[in-house]
């Protein structure tokens, strides 16, 4: 018996420190939402909202008041005991005075209905999309023709904006592969596993190279171009607030608990 205590002690104290390694390793912090990525030789910054640490939300301005138009006003004009900001992006095509011209909801107010007009520029590159869901982590792309024929109950947070990039795993049929228009341009996709992803371009880059990203890299079935050359990032963790021309429509990633990215 006297020789086997050790060994035992031995054993008793290696499995402590396995279960000290363990609790260590499962309380490290979670990566930051938002990463430095390349695709096809071009630059990208991808932030990554998932269901169970985020919440999405769409911001156009203080209550009663006129749209920010900027991140930078956003940022300091957070209401108190509001959850941390994740990460920002602007959200959808918008007027002159920054209002939505598309399909607009914020917490489950409805602003503009569903635009299914025909017309110039790239909100009107048919088919379009919106961009929906709710607090609880259940988010889609859809283009606008399936979200009216699909979606019968007001969403909690929606956007609309054009060209969608990806329709149902195929990239939009009027995106050239490889166009001219080489502009900073973001978009928005939600993935199989329900991860919203958002991506914005840090150089020019085509609209065919940032659908084939959220396609090929992404594994996006359907994504949704959100704006260019006015495309912005609030990115609180690296301490990025993209400045600008004026914005319309945020949308806003919150943290669920303090300290949890």
């Amino acid at each position: 018996m006297t020789r086997t205590a050790p060994a035992l002690l031995l054993a008793l104290l290696l499995a402590a420190c396995s279960s000290g390694d363990a609790k260590q390793e499962a309380a490290a912090p979670p990566p930051p939402p938002c990463e430095a990525a390349s695709f096809e030789g071009a630059s990208l910054t991808h932030c990554t909202a998932e269901p169970g640490r985020h919440t999405i939300h769409m911001v156009l301005g203080p209550k009663g008041g006129v749209p920010y138009r900027s991140l930078s006003q956003l940022a300091v004009d957070r209401p108190e005991m509001s959850h941390e900001v994740a990460f920002a992006m602007n959200g959808g095509m918008f007027d002159e005075k920054g209002q939505p011209i598309g399909y607009y909801v914020e917490d489950g107010n409805r602003l503009h209905t569903l635009n299914r007009n025909e017309g110039y520029g790239n909100f009107h590159l048919l088919p379009n999309g919106v961009f929906y869901g709710d607090t609880d982590g259940h988010w889609a792309v859809r283009t606008s023709e399936d979200f009216a024929q699909s979606v019968s109950h007001r969403p909690q947070f929606g956007t609309q904006s054009g060209p969608m990039l990806v329709i149902a795993g195929k990239l939009h049929p009027r995106i050239a592969p490889d166009g001219q228009s080489l502009k900073l341009r973001n978009g928005v996709g939600v993935d199989r596993d329900g991860n919203a992803h958002f991506v914005i371009s840090d150089e020019p880059i085509s609209f065919g190279r940032l659908a084939r990203y959220f396609r090929d890299a992404l594994d996006c079935p359907n994504a949704l171009f959100l704006d260019g050359s006015v495309s912005s990032l609030w990115d609180p963790h690296m301490g990025r607030v993209d400045g600008g021309p004026p914005l319309g429509p945020l949308i806003v990633v919150e943290k669920r608990a303090k300290g949890k990215s």
